[in-house]
C-alpha cells in the first residue's frame, strides 16, 4: 500500500483495529506523526474525499488558530502539486466549520477546514465528505492541480498532552454515494 510513518517528534503509536472492517488507531503522547501515502489524482475528475473516523481522547487545550496550541487528534492532509495542502481538522477548541489558514511554517501554504469540533461526538464514527476542488478554489483562489499526497496525522507535543483517533476508509470519488 506504500504508507509510510513521517516522525515529527516522539514515537509513533500505531495499531490496525476491525472495528469498521478494517481501520488504523493512532495514539499521541506528547508526539507528533502522520502515515503518508503518495497518489496521483486528478481533482476535475475525482473531487471528492472521503472517510470515516472517530476521537477517542482530544489533546487538552488544543486549538490549531495559535502555534503554542496547534494539536489536534485527527488531521486528513491533502498535498497539491503546487506544494499546497488543505488539512481536514477535528480541532479540540475551535468552531466547526473555522476556514483559515493554518501554518507556522515558512513557504508553507496549508488551510485548514474544521470538520469536527470538541468532544461531542467523541467515540462514534464520524462519516465525512469534502469536494477537494471546490475547498481548493475557496482557499487558494485558482483551480486545484493535481493531488499528490495524502497524510493521515495526530499531534499533541505542543500541549504536551495526550490524543487517540481512529481512521477507517478514506477514498477519492468522482461522485458521492
Amino acid at each position: 500500500m506504500d504508507w509510510r510513518i513521517k516522525m515529527n517528534h516522539g514515537n509513533p503509536d500505531i495499531s490496525v483495529c476491525q472495528e469498521t472492517g478494517s481501520c488504523l488507531r493512532l495514539k499521541s503522547v506528547k508526539s507528533s506523526f502522520a502515515l503518508e501515502h503518495p497518489v496521483d489524482v486528478d481533482p476535475s475528475v475525482m473531487p471528492f474525499l472521503t472517510w470515516c473516523w472517530k476521537v477517542a481522547q482530544l489533546p487538552g487545550g488544543g486549538d490549531f488558530r495559535r502555534a503554542s496550541t496547534d494539536d489536534q487528534a485527527a488531521q486528513v492532509l491533502v498535498a497539491f502539486s503546487d506544494h499546497r495542502i488543505l488539512t481536514y481538522i477535528w480541532d479540540s477548541s475551535a468552531p466547526k466549520g473555522t476556514m483559515q489558514y493554518a501554518s507556522n511554517i515558512p513557504l508553507v501554504r496549508i488551510f485548514a477546514v474544521v470538520c469536527q469540533s470538541g468532544p461531542s461526538d467523541m467515540n462514534k464514527w464520524i462519516a465525512e465528505s469534502r469536494n477537494i476542488a471546490a475547498d481548493y478554489e475557496r482557499a487558494y483562489g485558482k483551480t486545484a492541480p493535481r493531488v499528490k499526497g495524502l497524510r493521515l496525522q495526530i499531534n499533541s507535543q505542543h500541549t504536551g498532552t495526550t490524543a487517540e483517533s481512529y481512521f477507517g476508509e478514506v477514498a477519492f470519488r468522482s461522485t458521492l454515494q
